[in-house]
């Protein structure tokens, strides 16, 4: 039995106007139910690819597909099985929350009981009994975030995007927020795909995750999959002088394989093979000014800082 990818991305492109390339033929596929990252800095190209699925940027050339409709020949209905929850907010802040998600369900043709019942049970699911009769220029942040996934949610999505919806949070409002989203797929089995420059977000919360620098898909796999790819461990030396040469340093007495990486005044060491502690006596034999040294469990921050910087490495050369 052959099953339809909720979302399907093939050598899709944009390049504005200007010239700027915004997006660099990429290629990933996400099936039903499945969270999916895209991970990667602001102007990564991770919201152009949320908008060109979300009908909202037209592609320059490559297609884009949810639940099997062509989102350029068949926009209608890609939209009907979708719904975007954007950076930027765009609920009406004079109304109230109630009022929000009412109007937004009528658009979507639901009857008044129809409405009353699906915006009930959404106020329930988010917590939003307490604030959802106040005017929204009143919420908080987290408030507006909350009351505007739940309104992406009332025309029952079968593929829901989240762009940076963490962004801007104060910390424990963001990790309340990372868990509401966390339980989403495991109430409704909706396909989430998830922006974000939070790499932690994506460890919480992904299945899979594709790193996106400058356009391009540089990874893809499960973050336990990159993970592995660092290593089992991280050193963290910070020193102080020429990390770069320090780094050559380490090179040369092969204590640093081609996998470690320098950021600022630090230098980031995979352990692959030997063990830390002999890494560490390794580096305190060689003299290096070092004014701190860390070991750590790997994150997928140093999976994008080590592909960025073999990348930015290679056009150097």
């Amino acid at each position: 039995m052959t099953v339809t990818p909720a979302i399907e991305a093939d050598n899709l492109t944009k390049t504005y106007p200007d010239g700027v390339e915004a997006v660099k033929g990429i290629d990933f596929t996400v099936g039903p139910g499945e969270v999916f990252g895209l991970l990667g800095p602001n102007g990564a190209g991770k919201s152009t690819t949320v908008g060109m699925f979300a009908t909202t940027v037209a592609p320059t050339s490559g297609t884009a597909r949810l639940a099997g409709h062509d989102v350029v020949r068949d926009p209608i209905a890609a939209r009907q099985s979708s719904a975007v929850v954007f950076q930027d907010a765009v609920v009406d802040k004079p109304l109230s929350g109630r009022h929000n998600l009412m109007v937004h369900a009528r658009l979507w043709g639901l009857d008044a009981a129809a409405a009353r019942a699906r915006v009930d049970t959404l106020v329930d699911l988010f917590g939003l009994a307490g604030i959802i009769d106040r005017p929204v220029g009143g919420y908080s942040g987290g408030e507006r975030r909350r009351l505007e996934i739940a309104r992406a949610l009332v025309s029952e999505p079968r593929v829901l995007f989240l762009d940076e919806p963490t962004v801007g949070l104060d910390p424990r409002v963001r990790h309340e927020l990372i868990d509401l989203i966390g339980g989403l797929r495991a109430r409704s089995g909706m396909t989430i795909l998830l922006t974000t420059h939070y790499l932690d977000e994506a460890e919480l919360l992904c299945d899979r995750v594709a790193i996106i620098h400058g356009g391009d898909v540089v990874a893809l796999d499960t973050p336990s999959a990159l993970l592995a790819q660092v290593g089992r461990e991280v050193i963290e030396l910070r020193v102080a002088g020429n990390a770069d040469a320090a780094l050559a340093t380490l090179r040369a007495h092969n204590v640093a394989d081609d996998g470690a990486f320098t950021v600022g005044n630090s230098i980031h060491l995979p352990l692959h093979r030997l063990p830390a502690g002999e890494v560490t006596a390794a580096i305190a034999g060689l003299g290096l000014a070092a004014t701190a040294v860390i070991t750590r469990p790997p994150t997928l921050d140093d999976v994008y800082l080590q592909l960025t910087g073999q990348i930015l490495a290679a056009l150097a050369g």
